[in-house]
C-alpha cells in the first residue's frame, strides 16, 4: 500500500512538473506571436519614418533605422506554424535549440485545429520525444547526429514519428522500452506510454543499428 502511494505521488509530481514546463513554453511562444503582430501593426509607421529620412536625403539614418528593424526581426525565429499554438511553442523552442547546437533536423509538422487530445498531453508527448532524441544524439559523434520529425493527419489519426541517431541498445521489457540510464529519459518514456494509453492510441518503437524510431497514432 505504501509503495502504491509513493508511486502515485511520484507520478503526479512528475506530471505536474512537466505540465508546468509546457505552460511556460506556451507562454513564451505567445509572447513571440504578440511581438510579431505588434511589428506588423507598426508597419505603416515604419514606412512613413523611412520615407521621411529619404525625403531629407538622410541616407545614413535610414540605414540605421533599417538595420534596427532587421535586428528586431532576427530575434523572431519561428520554424513551425502547425496550426496549434501549444505544439508550435514546444517545436520552435526545442528544435531551434537542437539546430543551434549543430544537430541536423529534418522536419514537417501540421496539426488539425480540433483534436481529442488536450494541448498539454500533446505537448508532453512531443516534448519528451524530442528531448529523448536530442539526448541520444548528444552521445554520438557530430557527423552521425540527426533527427527526423514528422507530424500530420493520417485518416482519422494524428501520426507522430521521430527518428534519431543513437549508440544505445534500447531493450524491451514487459512491453516497455528501457535504457541502461535511469532518470528523466525513463520517466519521459513512461509519460508517453501513459498518455498514448489514455487516448487508446498506438505506439511503436524500433531500435535498429544506429537509429531509434518512435511512431505514435492518436485518435482525432
Amino acid at each position: 500500500m505504501l509503495r502504491l502511494l509513493i508511486k502515485t505521488y511520484y507520478e503526479k509530481s512528475t506530471e505536474a512538473y512537466q505540465n508546468k514546463l509546457v505552460k511556460n513554453q506556451i507562454e513564451e511562444v505567445n509572447n513571440v506571436y504578440m511581438t510579431m503582430r505588434g511589428w506588423r501593426h507598426d508597419y505603416h509607421n515604419h514606412m512613413q519614418s523611412l520615407k521621411a529620412y529619404l525625403a531629407m536625403d538622410d541616407i545614413s539614418e535610414a540605414k540605421v533605422y533599417l538595420d534596427k528593424l532587421e535586428t528586431d526581426l532576427d530575434d523572431i525565429n519561428l520554424l513551425f506554424d502547425t496550426g496549434n499554438i501549444g505544439v508550435d511553442a514546444i517545436l520552435n523552442s526545442k528544435i531551434s535549440l537542437a539546430i543551434h547546437n549543430g544537430i541536423p533536423v529534418d522536419y514537417k509538422a501540421t496539426v488539425p485545429k480540433e483534436t481529442t487530445v488536450t494541448d498539454i498531453d500533446l505537448c508532453v508527448v512531443i516534448g519528451n520525444l524530442i528531448d529523448n532524441a536530442v539526448e541520444s544524439c548528444e552521445k554520438v559523434p557530430k557527423e552521425q547526429q540527426f533527427i527526423r520529425l514528422y507530424i500530420g493527419q493520417f485518416k482519422e489519426q494524428l501520426y507522430i514519428s521521430v527518428s534519431n541517431a543513437t549508440n544505445e541498445t534500447v531493450r524491451k521489457l514487459d512491453e516497455e522500452y528501457i535504457t541502461h540510464k535511469r532518470g528523466n529519459h525513463g520517466h519521459g518514456l513512461k509519460r508517453i506510454n501513459l498518455i498514448v494509453e489514455k487516448y487508446d492510441g498506438f505506439i511503436n518503437r524500433k531500435n535498429e543499428a544506429g537509429v531509434f524510431v518512435t511512431e505514435i497514432m492518436l485518435p482525432l
